[in-house]
């Protein structure tokens, strides 16, 4: 592209005596239908020409066809000047470029970027919403480091508030001591089993107090077991020693349990923020609002800012006792996290029930005028629906991670034992093998669709093998390994005359690849990496159905084909990385 256009500058410049700029001139894929790999909009130079679109280029095309030896032929279609690029060329891409090491690795940008995600209650464990919500973010943040940029995988656990507390006072009242090693139940699933046994022991309470003549909302307030949970809080915060002892110990076995969830996950994280060390966070910024003029106190002390002018309400950022609300919170930690780490961006991986609020604290900080504040941005997303009746969670009303995860595992293992083919794996591998397929499939169904979109999971159609699937890709790749198993690549570069149409449309395919990278980056979507790479792997289907590679007689034909299979097999390789996906040898 780069030097297309230097050409077509020099050649407006020589047939028209006019100077334009790269930014002048359009360059676009040539559509499939048509000979040629570039093609070049010519109906903005036809001011300069004073011709027809089709004169200006032909006259352009012959100019850069003797200009350029890249440039092996021409032709044009209405306005459209296609040009056709040399094999050699291509062969040369292949060699120097696609099998580097340096291929698809940006050089730092010298900016940092903070994502933010995962964002679980320490009261239950992670479920179907948090699964797409980890992936979103650990995919945006390898695509990011890909590009170029310095990243910070942030997670800000919601470990305090009266949800917290509802587990604590359960398991106070009826746990009898019982704790995950003496279970056997994993921490987080054994603190959201009291989670759930609160709830029913408050419904019965509301149902009986009802039933004495008080209103809902008058039994939803009076229940004993609530007025308890609201006095604990009250302790938590008043640092009483057994409580927080007890808030401690529970918290622990809830981060041992998620620590093996984003373990099979396979997500990380630099930074963990609690909201516990936060949560008086933002009243100086309130106090510093107040004195700019930009938030306002009522009658009864509450303080607020209008954001009406903005096509937004007004905004409560302190109650009238003074006590923080969840504005203040995120105000206060979104200060934190700058001073910490002077990031140029920070992209919170929130779902899409929180567009407002992410549009009110934006609005503020903006307004505020903080630093870092221009460079925020919520990647907000759609949520996850089952077919009905696929899955059942331990608690009947959402989708269980650890549960979905091993369904996963299971649903890969019987169908690649249907097929037969890993007879002769041992029992290690094969495990592997399951667990990488299943998470393949999970991870490839729910990045491959546009994060804003809400999307219908469905476990079967993801494990299949067949189809737009990350076990389709998976397949692809141990298919390429198996090519390089069977015959031993012997010369690096070896000279073919000319291309096949499959090895030419293969060799394009992976030249996108950079490009790719940085537009997924600039979007913030996996989804652009997740199509890619399935056109790849689908082109590199095409190309070994057409193209003989181990039975070729020609041993020039036959190393580069091996070449260019290895060049595919890294390309879908670094590709699923950045989706979190690993690619098997054998499969």
């Amino acid at each position: 592209m780069n030097f297309i256009t230097e050409a077509t500058v020099k050649a407006v410049k020589h047939l028209y005596n006019t100077d334009i700029t790269a930014a002048d001139i359009n360059l676009q894929e040539t559509r499939k239908e048509f000979e040629g790999q570039v093609t070049i909009v010519t109906f903005p130079f036809t001011k300069f020409s004073k011709k027809s679109p089709e004169q200006t280029g032909n006259e352009i095309g012959e100019f850069i066809q003797n200009d350029l030896k890249e440039v092996s032929a021409f032709n044009v279609i209405k306005g459209f000047l296609n040009l056709s690029i040399t094999d050699a060329y291509w062969i040369d891409q292949l060699y120097n470029d696609i099998l580097s090491k340096g291929f698809a690795v940006a050089k730092p940008n010298g900016k940092k970027v903070m994502v933010e995600y995962s964002s679980p209650n320490t009261n239950k464990p992670l479920h179907l919403g948090h699964v797409r919500n980890n992936l979103l973010g650990f995919s945006v943040a390898e695509i990011l480091a890909a590009a170029g940029y310095e990243v910070v995988k942030s997670n800000l656990v919601n470990d305090r508030g009266i949800h917290i507390c509802k587990s604590m006072l359960a398991w106070q009242r009826f746990g009898e001591g019982e704790t995950p090693e003496s279970t056997g139940i994993k921490g987080d699933h054994l603190v959201g089993k009291y989670y759930v046994i609160f709830d029913k022991e408050y419904k019965k309470q509301i149902e009986e107090l009802k039933a004495a003549g008080q209103t809902e909302d008058e039994a939803k307030k009076n229940a004993p077991i609530i007025k308890e949970a609201q006095e604990m809080l009250q302790q938590w915060e008043a640092g009483n020693e057994a409580v927080i002892s007890l808030w401690k110990t529970m918290n622990t076995w809830v981060y041992t349990g998620f620590a093996e969830t984003y373990r099979k996950l396979g997500v990380t994280f630099d930074k963990f923020y609690y909201e516990s060390d936060t949560y008086l966070l933002g009243k100086d910024i309130v106090d510093e609002g107040l004195e700019k003029g930009i938030f306002f106190k009522k009658d009864d002390g509450s303080v607020w800012i209008d954001l009406t002018s903005e096509g937004l309400d007004e905004k409560l950022v302190l109650r009238s006792d003074g006590t923080s609300v969840y504005m203040t919170q995120d105000m206060g930690t979104a200060q934190l996290k700058y001073n910490d780490y002077h990031m140029d961006k920070s992209i919170y991986v929130v779902g899409n029930e929180q567009d407002y609020h992410f549009k009110v604290l934006f609005t503020i900080l903006k307004k505020l005028g903080k630093d870092g504040a221009d460079g925020l941005y919520h990647l907000s997303y759609g949520m996850v629906d089952l077919p009905s009746g696929k899955m059942k969670s331990r608690e009947g009303t959402v989708v269980d991670a650890d549960d979905l995860m091993e369904e996963m595992e299971q649903k890969a293992k019987e169908q690649t034992e249907a097929k037969g083919k890993i007879n002769e794996f041992g029992d290690e591998e094969k495990q592997q093998l399951f667990h990488m397929i299943g998470m393949g499939a999970l991870k490839y169904f729910l990045l491959k669709v546009d994060p804003k979109k809400r999307l219908l999971f469905d476990p079967a159609e993801s494990v299949e093998l067949e189809g737009h699937t990350g076990p389709f890709i998976q397949y692809t790749h141990a298919r390429i390994k198996s090519v390089l198993r069977k015959a031993k690549i012997t010369n690096n570069n070896v000279a073919v005359d000319k291309l096949a149409a499959e090895e030419l449309d293969l060799i394009l395919t992976l030249t996108q690849f950079p490009a790719i990278i940085q537009t997924a980056a600039e979007g913030y979507s996996p989804a652009i990496i997740a199509n890619y790479v399935y056109e790849l792997a689908k082109t590199y289907n095409k190309f070994y159905q057409v193209c003989p590679i181990i039975q070729v007689e020609d041993e020039a034909v036959k190393q580069f084909r091996l070449q260019l299979s290895a060049a595919s097999g890294k390309v879908i390789n670094k590709a699923m990385k950045l989706l979190g996906i690993e690619v098997p040898e054998r499969m």
